[in-house]
């Protein structure tokens, strides 16, 4: 919600676009396009060892126009919603077992415990956080996961005089922080690099460059975000949402925080207990989507019997919780839908094709800069990273030879492309959906991130310009 004066000079308030508006727009927008871009494909052909396809170059070869039928378009969100099923239904079981530590008391205890401890030294959270989830990331691929996060961290940067996109930037700028200079994540580098027939985490020693200068440029503007809404909390990109869900919180006073009981705090300790084993598990034994939701179920049965909740406590709050995660999970359909539309109107290839034809004929430098502004782009039709590598990697790949671009470097341009555009495109599940959970209106969140964005793609760029000059392999 905003304010804007009319014509006599009164301030109205005015609806934020809901997402859902945007999401719908996309979508139309991309069955349109299958009626306007021409249809056309590349041969591929299986890549040992992998799930993937990898496309054959100089393959591509017009198909026969497959438009998006009018009665499919509103069969779209359905087939999007059954496709991102595994992320919906962990998102509602996420939501039920946070609403049970909610209803035990412990984590309005912890919270207001916390603000008491750190009152005036709330600043350090935004380093910290960065630092950690960046590392998670760029080492074991995090994202979608941090979902799981989101909700505690929305309430803790609330409760600490931060707002709620403070909340969604320490996960997620911190994913695509981790995600531009992955180390040894194999979802996205660990493919790319594959299909570009290169040892698997190699040139690791400048990928932790990279990771370095991106993390330093992003706790630096988070820093300067976090002063200034410290400083005059009105200047809050979100303020007016937040104040009214600030006050619903109802933190209280610091120095009326009763003593944490010592049930309260063995709930806290299972709840948080499952925050490290989870990136423990993502790392150790590849844990996945089910595995973390049947982690999060043991942890609410946990905390319902520590707590001393009855039966039908558990199962009211359960339900209240997974409730109010529904709309987060129809925001996510949607961005399935429409990825979904553009695949089968065989109009991606056609486009791959095109960018690459374009960056034909150009220096080194502007070469690899090219590639990296085509792999943001293309990010925004196909936001998964792996899916993203199987399409243009293996165009990528020898274009970068013809170019005098090492492989290496077309890997690293996929990269940054891949983790920037995840923070901003609306046909972004995770990000679309973290909004949701805390609130932000997308063009609240676009209104932060952009400036942001921008000092990432010059980042980008300079570090792509050094890789071309040291030819790194």
């Amino acid at each position: 919600m905003f304010k804007k004066k009319d014509s006599k000079g009164e301030v109205k308030e005015m609806q934020a676009v809901n997402p859902v508006i945007i999401l719908a727009c996309i979508i139309l927008l991309a069955a349109i396009m299958t009626y306007i871009i021409p249809a056309g494909a590349f041969e591929r052909v299986a890549i040992p060892d992998t799930d993937y396809e990898a496309v054959v170059p100089g393959s591509y070869h017009t198909v026969e126009s497959n438009p998006i039928k009018p009665f499919n378009l509103f069969m779209s969100l359905t087939v999007g919603l059954q496709e991102a099923a595994y992320i919906i239904f962990f998102l509602l079981i996420l939501g039920g077992v946070f609403k049970i530590v909610e209803a035990t008391g412990a984590l309005h205890a912890g919270i207001n415990n916390l603000i008491r401890v750190t009152s005036g030294k709330e600043i350090v959270l935004i380093p910290i956080s960065l630092v950690i989830f960046s590392l998670i990331s760029a080492l074991a691929a995090c994202c979608e996961e941090y979902l799981a996060f989101m909700p505690l961290m929305y309430m803790v940067c609330m409760a600490c005089g931060f707002d709620s996109i403070m909340a969604v930037c320490l996960l997620f700028c911190a994913s695509a922080v981790g995600y531009a200079g992955g180390m040894t994540q194999a979802f996205s580098v660990g493919v790319a690099q594959t299909i570009a027939e290169l040892p698997m985490f190699s040139g690791i020693q400048y990928r932790v460059v990279v990771w370095a200068v991106l993390v330093i440029a992003t706790i630096a503007y988070a820093m300067w975000y976090g002063f200034k809404i410290k400083k005059n909390p009105s200047s809050a990109y979100n303020y007016e949402v937040d104040q009214k869900y600030r006050a619903e919180m109802d933190f209280g006073s610091i120095t009326e925080v009763e003593k944490i009981s010592g049930r309260q705090i063995a709930v806290l300790a299972i709840f948080f207990g499952a925050f490290i084993f989870v990136p423990f598990s993502v790392i150790k034994w590849e844990f996945y989507i089910d595995e973390m939701a049947g982690i999060f179920v043991i942890v609410g049965l946990l905390v319902a019997i520590v707590g001393g909740l009855k039966a039908n406590e558990v199962a009211d709050n359960f339900v209240e919780g997974a409730k109010d995660l529904v709309w987060a999970g129809i925001i996510i359909g949607m961005c399935y839908a429409a990825t979904n539309i553009m695949k089968d109107g065989q109009i991606m290839d056609t486009i791959v094709n095109a960018m690459g034809i374009a960056l034909g004929g150009t220096s080194k430098a502007v070469s690899a800069s090219g590639m990296f502004i085509f792999q943001d782009l293309f990010n925004f039709l196909v936001p998964s990273g792996s899916g993203q590598a199987a399409i243009t990697m293996p165009f990528m790949a020898p274009l970068a030879d013809i170019l005098g671009v090492t492989r290496q470097t077309s890997v690293l341009a996929f990269q940054l492309g891949d983790a920037f555009t995840n923070v901003v495109a609306p046909t972004s599940g995770e990000i679309m959906a973290a909004l949701a959970i805390c609130k932000v209106p997308y063009s609240k969140w676009f209104k932060f991130i952009g400036p942001l964005w921008a000092i990432w793609s010059v980042l980008a760029i300079i570090l792509l310009v050094i890789a071309v000059a040291i030819g790194y392999a």
